[in-house]
Parts: C-alpha cells; structure tokens; sequence
C-alpha cells in the first residue's frame, strides 16, 4: 500500500492512498472463510457452503469493509510516522475522491483532503512587556470588607421609620391612567431592599416613611430587569407587556440590618485560630486577605492582556474552506451554512489561539502530562468539597474519583485548558517583563468587560 502527499499551498493538501490486490487479497479471503463457516444455508451443512455463493452473499461488503479499514490505518500510521500536524481529521476529496469498482475489485485509489495549521514561531521573553494590575486596597475598600462581613453576620430587625439600606416589605397595587384600582391588576405582596436601588432619587421616596405609608411607584424603578420585574409583581415574565407602569405600594413591614458589632465573640466566629484580637488585626487579616484574593484576579488579567496583545499581534490564515466542510461534517446536529457563518469567526479566533499556546509552549518546553492532570483535578475536586462544606475523601477515593471525572472528554478539555492557562501564567510572570500598576477596585473590574 502507497501513501503519497501532494501539497495544493501552505494550508492544504491531499493525501493519496493506492490499495493493489496484494494489499487486501488475503484478508479478504480469510474473512470470507470465516464467513464461511457461520453461514447457516438451506440446503447445505455449516462449513460446507461454497465458497462462490459465501463470495456472491458477502464479498463486495467484506471487501469494502477490509478496504476501508486498512485505508484508514494508512492515513493514521501516515500522519503519525511523518508528524504531519494538521487541522480536524482526512476528509475523502469531493467528486474524484475515490477511482476503482467494488463489484470488480482490482486498484483502488483512495484521495483525502487535509488542512494544514500556519506556522507560527513566538515565545515569551524579557522583551514582552505586560502590565500588571493590582487592585489598591485602601482605607475605603476595607472598610467596605468590613461592613460586608458585620452585615453577613448581623440581625434583621423591625424599624418604625425607613432607612436607606432597609428592607420594605410592601403590597403592589395596579392602577388605572387615571390612578383609580385597575380591577384584575397586579395585586401582590413582595419587599423592596433600598441598599440595591440604582436611583437615590427612587430611595429617598422611601427614606422616612412608616407602616401603612402608601406611595405611588414605578416597578420598573424598583427592579433589575425583566426577570426580577416579573418576580416582585409575582407574574409571569411573559405578562409584563399588559403590566402597567402605575402603582401604589402599602407599606407593610420594615426590616433593618443591625450589623454585628466588632468585639471577641465575631473575630473568633471569623477567626477560630484566635489570630484577630482587635478592629487593628481585623483590618490588616481583611487587607491581607484581599491581596490573597485579588492576586488570582490579577494572573487572570494578565492572562487576557497576554491573549489580547499575541492575538493582535500574530497574523494567520487558516484552510478556511476544508475547516467549514470539516465542522459540517462532524457536527453532531445538522449545521445550515447562515449558522456556520456566524459561528465561523469565533471558531477561528478560538482554534487561532490555542496554535499561539500550543507553540509558546513547543518553545519552552511546557507539557502537560497525566500525573499533573489527574492531581490538578484532584485540587479542583478538593475545592468543590470545600466550597459545599463537604469532606475530602482519603487519596485512595480522591484519586479515584479524579480519573473517574477525567473519563469524560469534555471535562478533560476544560481542565485542560484551565491548567494551561495557569501555565501560560506562571511563564508570563517568570519570563516577561510585568509593569505592576495599583488601581481603583472599580477600575480594576471594568478591565474584565
């Protein structure tokens, strides 16, 4: 059997598989024997049915079936002997794809149309310049911490006036234009929590009234969108449309959060290794925790200003015809071409970056191997035992657990392309140049936008 290439340009090529008699005469024979000795026949005894009606029955699909595999095998041993990296898998060329006759068996020539990646040559070195972010953890933002952990672990109770971070519970009443009771309106109870209105304005309407108050609102004013809107009027999402904007809303309840106070009974709750004596060591635990924290955000920004700035950088072409038929074909559900080509441009950004991963890595000698894989997973399986206040198991069941996890090809590709992304970090922040740069917290989020 011959396996020959022939380059079309740098992205595509075809690969051609001859099959001469010699190559699958015997195989086929053999499997028509064996064929021959299942063969339950009227008329004649197992094994003894002739080998010209066993031929007739079977032989065209055996010979396809034997033919198929061996070419498959070619390409494989092929692809794999010569190192040809290429995109997707062989596809069998359109129209002249394939020259020979199954029902006459002689040579066969087999066509497979391949993609071929670009090249791209780039590595991270001291010349590669990136900026780090780190959040500026000031007076403001710990005291911000702070008043979150006194809230988590404070009391609601009742309030005879509003606050402007109160909760009121309240009943919605649907009116008319002309402000009378719109009979088989919205009528439903729900609370209003102050401290996440998006308008003072809106909140001050609040501020200082009592139960039994009653105030004409707007529930688009009180919520946050749709879903939420639907929510408080207690209807569906799909109803809003003959939902209108005019209510009255009875006050019914008032709740406020007394927060917990900062004294030895809450930093031992927080702090059971009695490390936290006083409101000083409360502040620097919650500064020193933060940093910890907004670190992990910080690799992940420089992880998307790597992404950004090598992606901008690098131009490739892609054998985009062959990878449009390659994802048609092998999509598990019917892919219309106007799908295809809205999809198309995220699949190539996409596919472009993990060539600039896979060859910053070549270039470093980064690998991923299965001992890192499975005791990667095994931290993100300790993780989630943490997160839902679970036991970890012993390392026997861990690590059982983690390659039980890993049988399944999409979690591996997640995990895999996590624990690259920790790599990428790592060699960034040991290999480039990092410019550190303080900011605000709120500038510091809108980066991830």
């Amino acid at each position: 059997m011959e396996v020959v290439r022939e380059d079309i340009d740098k992205l595509n090529a075809l690969l051609k598989v001859k099959v001469v008699p010699a190559d699958y005469k015997s195989k086929v024979e053999t499997k028509l024997e064996n064929h021959r000795k299942q063969a339950n026949i009227p008329g004649f005894r197992k094994g003894f049915v002739p080998m010209s009606l066993i031929k007739k029955q079977y032989g065209t699909s055996v010979l396809f079936d034997e033919v198929s595999k061996m070419v498959s095998e070619a390409i494989n041993k092929y692809i794999t002997t010569e190192k040809v990296d290429i995109l997707g898998n062989p596809m069998p060329k359109d129209g002249d794809g394939f020259e020979g006759d199954f029902s006459n068996p002689s040579d066969f020539l087999f066509t497979y149309e391949i993609g071929l990646p670009p090249k791209i040559d780039v590595s991270i070195s001291k010349k590669n310049k990136f900026p780090y972010k780190e959040v500026e953890i000031d007076a403001a933002l710990i005291q911000k911490q702070s008043e979150d952990i006194r809230r988590r672990y404070g009391k609601l109770e009742s309030a005879e006036l509003v606050g402007e971070n109160d909760m009121v519970l309240g009943r919605f009443v649907e009116l008319n234009s002309d402000k009378s009771v719109k009979e088989g309106g919205v009528d439903h109870s729900a609370t209003v929590s102050l401290e996440f209105l998006d308008s003072d304005k809106v909140r001050k309407k609040f501020v200082g009234k009592k139960v039994g108050d009653v105030l004409n609102v707007n529930p688009d004013d009180l919520s946050k969108g749709p879903k939420d809107k639907a929510a408080m009027l207690g209807v569906k999402e799909d109803e809003l449309d003959g939902i209108g904007k005019k209510f009255t809303f009875t006050i019914t309840e008032i709740k406020c959060m007394n927060f917990a106070e900062l004294n030895e009974e809450l930093f031992l709750k927080l702090y059971p290794d009695n490390s936290v004596k006083d409101e000083k060591t409360f502040n620097d635990r919650i500064k020193s925790d933060l940093e910890q924290m907004f670190s992990k955000d910080s690799d992940r920004l420089l992880h998307k200003v790597v992404f950004d700035e090598l992606m901008k950088k690098i131009k490739v072409s892609f054998p985009e015809a062959f990878l449009k038929r390659w994802i048609k074909q092998v999509n598990e559900k019917p892919l219309t071409d106007e799908v295809l080509e809205k999809e198309f441009d995220g699949y190539l950004k996409m596919l472009k970056w993990q060539l600039i991963e896979k060859a910053i890595f070549e270039s470093h000698d980064v690998q991923i191997d299965q001992k890192e894989l499975v005791d990667y997973t095994k931290s993100l399986l300790i993780q989630n035992y943490s997160n839902y206040g679970a036991p970890v198991p012993d390392e026997e069941e861990l690590d059982k657990n983690a390659r039980k996890f890993l049988q399944d090809k999409k979690q591996v590709d997640s995990i895999i392309g996590r624990l690259a992304e920790d790599k990428l970090i790592e060699l960034c922040k040991n290999t480039a140049t990092l410019k550190p740069k303080k900011v605000k917290y709120d500038d510091f989020v809108k980066e991830f936008n």
